[in-house]
């Protein structure tokens, strides 16, 4: 039969290993050591210094734990830096607990809506099947979490706390998965019947799936109590605030002026135009999840500029490839992986993203910039994983490493030029849902 892997074929493929004392030199080293450790090339690390001519932060970084959050984290992260200057705080964080309870139920919500939407196509239509494959992730996009802001506020994390669940969300999201797949088999069928028995049945859902998002993250404040000792140890009380009030008074950026840009390099994608995702949201009836496709020095520049105005800027890439957690360290070449097995491995952007080598999957935040000659050479980064990781949680990110892996940045409108502010206006293209610029809403865990 063509197409078998032969006897012959094997017995060649044994020989010329064997006949290659690097790779069996290779081979004992990698049997007895992580490859990351025996590909890591020495002198990128030697070279990247954990030093910039601007750095924003003097704070601790946060930890989202076993959870996909990271997008919220990122959010939330930019929003606190300005609020710990008004409040003179050195230290402070947002509830990462109560912005991911009212995600979870208004993506519950959203994905319902979507369910109802399409209730007369067959299960396996792709889109369907998709929707029911996505359900309860943890992911999510920056338009996605200015919605939540704008909606229901926010709180300081001592008034809603971090419980069990919200840092290891992977029990809690299997549940509300079961209780969703459970809904669209009722609502789909109630749908048979018209819009208004689905929506009843999807009411019932709803019901359930608060009750058990209470269970597992505690019920959200209606209001509370804020007080608290700056930095000088001087004593300030608000009194009492609803979340939406407390957000009013402590963001001091216009969320809804922000743009995203993205580096989105598929032939299919051009540049200049508006792109977004079908069925990515979590709030109904919020603006839609929204990119503007620019080339990446575009991206750079005005990431640059943002910061060099003391403004921390939030992004998203694909955080796997090349990076270090012990030294901190993102480069394009960090290890010699094609040296290691003598094989080419080298794909372009585009064709990692179309070939699904690469995707969108980690938000992070930008609070630093090493600039020589007017243009960036590092980056430094805020993750979310814990001062155990990188440089006490911060990482340094050389340039070649955003030019491959970097895929997006929240802006504000008035840092772009005049034609990428109309073109941020147009009518987008719609993508299809499981189109990779939509991964970053996702992940269902942390690297």
């Amino acid at each position: 039969m063509e197409g078998v892997l032969s006897p012959d074929e094997l017995t060649r493929l044994r020989e010329e290993f064997a006949a290659k004392p690097s790779y069996r030199l290779m081979q004992n080293a990698v049997t007895r050591a992580s490859i990351d450790d025996i590909a890591l090339d020495r002198e990128i690390v030697n070279s990247t210094a954990h030093t910039f001519s601007t750095v924003l932060d003097d704070w601790k970084v946060t930890d989202q734990r076993v959870s996909g959050r990271c997008w919220l984290f990122a959010g939330l992260n930019l929003l606190r830096a300005s609020a710990m200057k008004q409040m003179g705080l050195k230290e402070f964080e947002f509830s990462q607990n109560h912005a991911m309870f009212w995600d979870k139920i208004e993506r519950a919500n959203y994905v319902l809506e979507a369910l109802i939407a399409t209730c007369d196509r067959d299960l396996d239509d792709r889109t369907v099947a998709y929707l029911l494959d996505v359900l309860a992730d943890d992911g999510g996009q920056w338009n996605m979490f200015v919605a939540i802001i704008q909606k229901h506020g926010l709180v300081p994390k001592e008034a809603m706390p971090e419980t069990e669940s919200s840092s290891n969300t992977r029990r809690m999201n299997a549940v509300l998965r079961t209780l969703l797949r459970r809904g669209a088999k009722s609502i789909r069928e109630a749908g048979q019947h018209g819009l208004a028995e689905a929506r009843a049945e999807k009411s019932e859902v709803l019901r359930a799936l608060y009750r058990v998002l209470c269970i597992h993250l505690g019920t959200p404040p209606e209001r509370f109590l804020w007080q608290w000792s700056d930095k000088d140890r001087k004593f300030h009380r608000d009194g009492w605030l609803t979340p939406l009030e407390f957000a009013t008074k402590y963001v001091q950026i216009d969320l809804a002026d922000y743009v995203c840009l993205v580096h989105d390099p598929r032939p299919s994608s051009p540049v200049g135009r508006t792109f977004t995702v079908e069925y990515l949201g979590n709030v109904v009836g919020a603006p839609p999840v929204t990119y503007l496709n620019v080339e990446v020095e575009v991206l750079k520049q005005i990431a640059m500029r943002t910061l060099l105005a003391g403004e921390p800027v939030w992004f998203g890439s694909d955080v796997g490839p090349m990076m270090s957690n012990e030294y901190g360290i993102w480069d394009a070449r960090l290890h010699a992986l094609p040296a290691l097995y003598d094989t080419d491995m080298t794909m372009s952007k585009a064709d990692r993203l179309m070939y699904h080598e690469s995707a969108m999957d980690h938000a992070m935040l930008f609070t630093g910039v090493d600039v020589v000659d007017n243009a960036p050479r590092r980056w430094r980064v805020e993750n979310s994983w814990g001062a155990e990781k990188g440089h006490e949680g911060f990482y340094a990110m050389n340039d070649s490493w955003f030019d491959e892996y970097v895929f997006e940045i929240a802006a504000r409108r008035d840092r772009l030029p005049e034609a990428l502010r109309q073109a941020a206006d147009m009518e987008p293209i719609v993508l299809p849902a499981w189109d990779p610029m939509g991964a970053l809403a996702r992940p269902i865990g942390r690297r």
